[in-house]
């Protein structure tokens, strides 16, 4: 039987059996070469009240099985798709993504996490050279910075942590601040958009009271919790006086693939979209093989077989890197 990591009851974590489904013509499957931990989701979840769980965000898998309708897929190769922690990853052909020759397996799993803010610069009213605040260097915020510095903005992060900081400016983020720059005349009215990645209300506030008139705040960061005793009140004079378009960041937003027009298909509708959901990870991928982003000394390699340990660490802080992975190819 092959082994997956599953949240069985709040705050519990194993190891269990699973067995793979009989292939679909339209599908493929093999071996997980290594999965992505997102921390403050897979924690949130196991905080919560909804069990068993089978936590997953991205893996990338080496092709054993193609079913008899996929074309353009080859044995061997490595594939990208949003899977859970486990030994083997199944998956229709066309939600995966092939990783170009060049990137290692833990890299390309990074343009999952890219995915989270690619929607906001795939929606945002600014234009590149226009000022962008991240706040929150953790690692969706500081991939964010990245989608923005390669789509041309002015990008800067706010992060009071000094480890983050210092982790952002490691990756390539040139300018970081530990704290909302709104008495510098650089900023003060004059940031087109700012990306809260902390899911701090504080954050937002600041990001309302120093963004240009009908300037953007686009709520990334999940708030799980309350970090401050600020009132409603307070950020809605900040939004109305300041004209400020306060929205969320769902990543959703977008559809997962584009759907044009088929006739004989119309009841099921079509998107005809320009942008989606793969096509940014596709995107993301590029970046990071181009090496715009950079990853050395900030991915952790975690082994699966002792899911318990690593969640424990993640939660007392003990692993430091921002980005972490589990690598089940080196369990075998």
């Amino acid at each position: 039987m092959a082994k997956e990591i599953v949240f069985p009851a709040k705050n519990s974590f194993a190891l269990s059996d699973y067995q793979d489904r009989p292939l679909g013509p339209d599908e493929i499957r093999g071996p997980t070469v290594a999965t992505l931990i997102s921390q403050g989701t897979e924690m949130g979840w196991a905080d919560g009240d909804n069990f068993p769980i089978q936590p997953g965000y991205a893996a990338v898998f080496r092709v054993e099985e193609i079913g008899e309708a996929v074309e353009g897929v080859e044995k061997g190769e490595l594939r990208f798709c949003m899977g859970y922690h486990r030994e083997t990853q199944q998956y229709p052909a066309r939600f995966t993504l092939k990783v170009p020759e060049g990137i290692a397996p833990e890299t390309a799993l990074l343009s999952r996490l890219m995915g989270v803010s690619m929607t906001t610069l795939m929606t945002t009213k600014a234009r590149p050279g226009d000022k962008v605040i991240i706040c929150g260097a953790g690692p969706v915020g500081i991939l964010a910075a990245h989608n923005f510095i390669c789509g041309g903005y002015e990008v800067s992060i706010v992060e009071p942590d000094v480890m983050r900081r210092s982790q952002a400016q490691q990756s390539g983020v040139t300018t970081v601040h530990h704290a909302m720059p709104l008495e510098d005349r650089k900023y003060q009215g004059n940031v087109a958009l700012v990306v809260d990645c902390s899911g701090h209300e504080g954050a937002v506030l600041d990001g309302c009271r120093i963004v240009r008139k009908m300037g953007e705040v686009v709520l990334v960061g999940v708030p799980w919790r309350r970090y401050t005793d600020l009132s409603a009140h307070e950020i809605a004079n900040a939004v109305f006086f300041n004209f400020v378009t306060l929205r969320s960041g769902w990543e959703w937003e977008v559809p997962v693939l584009s759907r044009d027009f088929v006739w004989e298909e119309l009841l099921e509708g079509y998107n005809n979209a320009p942008h989606n959901t793969f096509g940014g990870f596709e995107r993301a991928m590029k970046w990071l093989g181009e090496g715009r982003v950079k990853t050395d000394g900030l991915i952790a390699h975690v082994s699966p077989s002792d899911p318990a340990k690593v969640y424990a660490d993640i939660r007392a802080r003990v692993i430091k890197e921002p980005f972490i992975v589990y690598r089940w190819d080196l369990t075998k």
